[in-house]
């Protein structure tokens, strides 16, 4: 074999060895992230249903507003349930340009006649309930992190900032505002890449898994390779029902 192939072959080899053994990268909250930028002022629609044997069964539309104000950003949430028992919830939240350091979350629902206030205020070694905020049902709620969390509830648009490709794997930590699980680490890797339908044609995507600290489970994101907005997300649930979240406009 000529030298020149033999040294080409060795460092591909030595590439691929590298990229397989990599070590999950630690996104700590409060430093930038490297593909901030693909974040865009605007409105995304998604189409939630779940997918079994017996057929398809819609659970509602779900819009994700992104708006930026100086120093912040903030993202709104509203989904609106189908089928006999409607119901609304909506989020916003805001967070610092660039880091996407979570500063305040806060969560409305509205279902069976009853609605239902919940805010809270990320600090980097806690998550507290907001006292000022009116008819706060989480008011009192004090938990700690041991390491500064993100928030869960914004996962999707945070993905989306960090650097995918081949091999990459991402530790987070994420807290679900007001949840039973207290903030953890989370690894999130990417698994390859596929071709999917989008709104507009097939979208060249990058698979991005994690098992969400529940062995055995699987969820799968599609994000764009582009714009790494995400498609799609698939997630597994107990019962052997799948989640599907598409992609509308």
């Amino acid at each position: 074999m000529p030298r020149f192939r033999s040294t080409l072959l060795a460092a591909v080899l030595l590439a691929a060895t590298t990229l397989a053994g990599a070590a999950p990268q630690y996104v700590e909250v409060g430093t930038a992230l490297p593909r901030f930028h693909l974040l865009k002022e605007g409105s995304h629609r998604y189409l939630r249903y779940l997918r079994s044997t017996e057929g398809n069964l819609a659970v509602d539309i779900w819009q994700r507003d992104i708006h930026f104000d100086g120093k912040r950003m903030q993202i709104r949430q509203r989904w609106d349930a189908v089928g006999k028992a409607p119901s609304v919830k909506r989020l916003e939240s805001t967070f610092e340009t660039a880091t996407f350091r979570p500063l305040t979350h806060v969560r409305i629902t509205e279902k069976d006649g009853r609605k239902t206030v919940e805010g809270f205020t990320f600090a980097a070694d806690r998550i507290t309930g907001m006292a000022e905020l009116q008819d706060n049902a989480q008011k009192n709620l004090a938990v700690e992190s041991k390491e500064p969390a993100f928030n869960f509830e914004t996962d999707m648009e945070l993905l989306q900032a960090l650097p995918l490709a081949d091999g990459y794997e991402a530790q987070l930590v994420f807290y679900h505002a007001g949840g039973s699980a207290a903030p953890a680490r989370y690894s999130f890797r990417v698994a390859g890449s596929e071709a999917i339908a989008g709104p507009a044609g097939p979208v060249d995507c990058w698979i991005v898994t994690t098992d969400y600290n529940q062995p055995g489970s699987v969820s799968k994101f599609w994000y764009a390779k582009g714009t790494q907005l995400m498609v799609r997300q698939e997630s597994t649930l107990p019962d052997g029902r799948t989640l599907v979240k598409t992609l509308l406009n």
